[in-house]
């Protein structure tokens, strides 16, 4: 059995696809994703500014991935993420979440994670979570 591809996971989440979500980088254990500024996202109609909650599902989707991309990773779900919001995103632009998986046991990933909009070096969010996962089996020879 191999492994999904963590396209097809991103695109099989109708919230990522509503949400315009992009896989920009994928590598084992680690997962880029983007998605742009939408009004109908907006969570302060004053301001501008993206709703904490669809930072939140970037981020939660980034980390899914990264870890579906760890190889044999057939299957995950979320068991915890913690997110601390920095700052305000600056309404227009695009935020990009990068993930990556930094332990792993045998059924469980623990991922951290950074959303940030144009300003790379001043996060908008860091997140810090924990994804249950399955892992392919070998078949006998």
């Amino acid at each position: 059995m191999s492994s999904p591809d963590p396209q097809s996971f991103i695109s099989a989440l109708p919230f990522a696809r509503a949400l315009g979500m992009q896989l920009e980088a994928i590598d084992a254990g680690e997962a880029q994703i983007s998605m742009g500024w939408d009004a109908r996202f907006v969570g302060d109609p004053a301001t501008g500014v993206i709703h904490g909650g669809a930072v939140s599902a970037l981020m939660d989707t980034c980390g899914g991935a990264a870890v579906m991309s760890y190889p044999g990773a057939t299957t995950t779900a979320t068991i915890d993420l913690r997110i601390d919001y920095m700052r305000a995103a600056t309404p227009g632009q695009r935020i990009t979440a990068r993930a990556i998986c930094y332990h792993v046991t045998r059924n469980v990933a623990f991922v951290r994670a950074t959303a940030h909009d144009e300003d790379t070096d001043n996060p908008v969010a860091t997140a810090a979570g924990a994804f249950t996962f399955d892992r392919a089996q070998k078949v006998p020879e």
